[in-house]
């Protein structure tokens, strides 16, 4: 054995052990020696046309390249993981653990398609033969996601039902029919290019990074919020060096300064399959930039827009979803988000029209005109919205300054809306703008109906809960708020109109990911208790 061959030998077993006892980059320099190794033979054996040699040193280079991608992988250094994939694969196409790695790399980059494609090749390589059942599992898997990705159709109903048990889902990358484009709210937005009924999927994407833990009292919280951020700022930044694809999307996003000045992405640069995921970054990071951005950019799965689900539920989050982020605040929002996982899903929470702009509520927007300005003015910004606007032109208006100091007075609640509802009557206020004052006074209006006392008194005298909810939901879309006024008055009177009611209020809240069944459990409707 020459010393070269000694040499490989030594290099290719130390490097497989290593890789065996997950010392990834350990492992990943000693392959990249015994690589270059190789690759000087080959030279060498070309010049002596030595076939059998050379084959062996072609195979033995093929296996280096694959193994030194399945540790690359494990960083996540996917790019890099991928070029070597495809290096092993120039020199034996149908290699098995080359294809199913890189397969695996495909999945993690949401590119369903090619995925797909890698797994069904590895199908013919004879090395595959004891391992059918482990790539027809990746295969259905592939197919599964790539159909969601394509279509939007989603359905965590059986999850739910199974009471959140068993390992977080694993969902797709979806976009629908939305594109960016200049907001008159702020800056840019993210807008609906189709009609939009209620419920129906706007898009689903995972965390760029994710950081939760469980909050003690009030002053434990608020130190473990500060060792949560500096988490997640770590996290971020570990995404950003290894990943430039991730550098760029998260350098589109808004620093809070000179929002008008923002290009206008084009969507095709958030579609995976599009561009080429993850790659060894040089370049400086801007940290200051990127603490401006995460400043402005980052959700907390608490917020009031938000619903989680699953085990991550008794946990306080905070990430980083691109795609959501271009999301603008209005007090009259139509969309809300799921939180699954380390997964966003957005759906609408009432009909959409094409061109309107997506928006979530960032505070409680079933809060009256002054308590929402101070809000909004916390968040750093001075909400316009249509419904704000309207309001600033009625609450100059002293009986309903009055009705709002009453309440925060404790005066009788069902007087309170008595008065404003015969105060809209003189004002002539119709149409959406019933909706928006009711929306703003939404807890006196829950606490009367669910006062059997309060009703016995004003009942007679005050709009039916039913047409009062109806409004709001038409300018804010469903609220959890709203679902339970709606719930409660359902176990307590029944019927087929009420059930349809809290059903159709549950879809926008939830979306239609979760089915009626699901959502009967979600809703805490008895399945038997009506008969529905």
């Amino acid at each position: 054995m020459s010393g070269a061959e000694e040499q490989m030998q030594q290099l290719r077993s130390k490097a497989t052990e290593l890789l065996l006892r997950e010392e990834w980059r350990d492992s990943i320099q000693l392959y990249s020696e015994l690589i270059d190794l190789c690759q000087s033979q080959i030279l060498n054996t070309h010049q002596h046309s030595d076939p059998d040699h050379l084959s062996k040193l072609h195979k033995s280079l093929c296996v280096a390249f694959s193994n030194r991608a399945e540790a690359r992988s494990k960083l996540q250094h996917f790019t890099q993981a991928l070029n070597d994939c495809d290096q092993a694969l120039q020199i034996e196409a149908t290699h098995f653990r080359t294809l199913i790695c890189k397969g695996k790399i495909l999945l993690c980059l949401n590119r369903y398609f090619n995925a797909l494609n890698c797994f069904k090749a590895a199908l013919f390589d004879p090395q595959g033969n004891g391992n059918l059942d482990i790539v027809n599992g990746y295969l259905e898997k592939c197919k599964k996601l790539e159909f969601q990705s394509r279509t939007g159709s989603f359905d965590l109903s059986d999850w739910v039902l199974n009471g959140f048990r068993g390992k977080p889902l694993e969902l797709a990358e979806y976009i629908g029919p939305v594109k960016v484009n200049r907001s008159e709210i702020s800056g840019r937005g993210l807008f609906a290019t189709k009609n939009i009924d209620a419920g129906t999927l706007v898009l689903v994407t995972k965390a760029i990074a994710i950081e939760r833990g469980i909050l003690g009292g009030q002053d434990s919280a608020e130190n473990a919020q500060l060792v949560m951020w500096k988490n997640f700022i770590d996290k971020v930044k570990e995404a950003v060096t290894r990943c430039q694809r991730t550098q760029l999307l998260i350098d589109m996003l808004s620093t809070g300064e000179n929002e008008a000045g923002l290009e206008v992405p084009d969507m095709s640069i958030f579609r995976p399959e599009i561009e080429e995921n993850g790659c060894s970054n040089d370049q400086k990071l801007d940290m200051d930039k990127i603490l401006s951005i995460l400043d402005v950019n980052s959700l907390v799965e608490e917020a009031v827009s938000a619903k989680v689900l699953g085990k991550n539920s008794d946990f306080y989050g905070v990430g980083l979803w691109i795609l959501v982020s271009f999301i603008n605040h209005s007090c009259n929002p139509n969309a809300r988000r799921l939180h699954v996982g380390d997964y966003v899903i957005v759906h609408a929470s009432r009909d959409v029209k094409a061109g309107e702009e997506i928006t979530f509520m960032y505070f409680d927007a079933l809060s009256p005109l002054e308590k929402r300005v101070e809000m909004s003015l916390s968040w750093g910004f001075n909400c316009r919205c249509s419904r704000c606007k309207f309001e600033e032109a009625v609450c100059s208006k002293q009986e309903l300054r009055e009705i709002e100091i009453g309440i925060e007075k404790g005066v009788d609640v069902g007087g309170a809306v008595y008065r404003l509802e015969e105060g809209m009557k003189r004002w002539a206020v119709r149409g959406k703008g019933k909706g928006y004052l009711r929306a703003s006074f939404w807890a006196a209006y829950a606490e009367v109906y669910g006062s059997d006392r309060s009703m016995k008194r004003w009942g007679r005298r005050i709009p039916a809960m039913e047409a009062v909810v109806d409004s709001v939901i038409e300018v804010m879309g469903s609220d959890e708020r709203l679902l339970k006024v709606v719930v409660e008055g359902l176990k307590k009177s029944g019927g087929v109109v009420e059930f349809e009611r809290a059903m159709k209020l549950g879809r926008g809240f939830y979306g239609k990911v979760i089915r009626k069944q699901a959502l009967r459990t979600l809703l805490e409707i008895g399945i038997n208790d009506k008969g529905y």
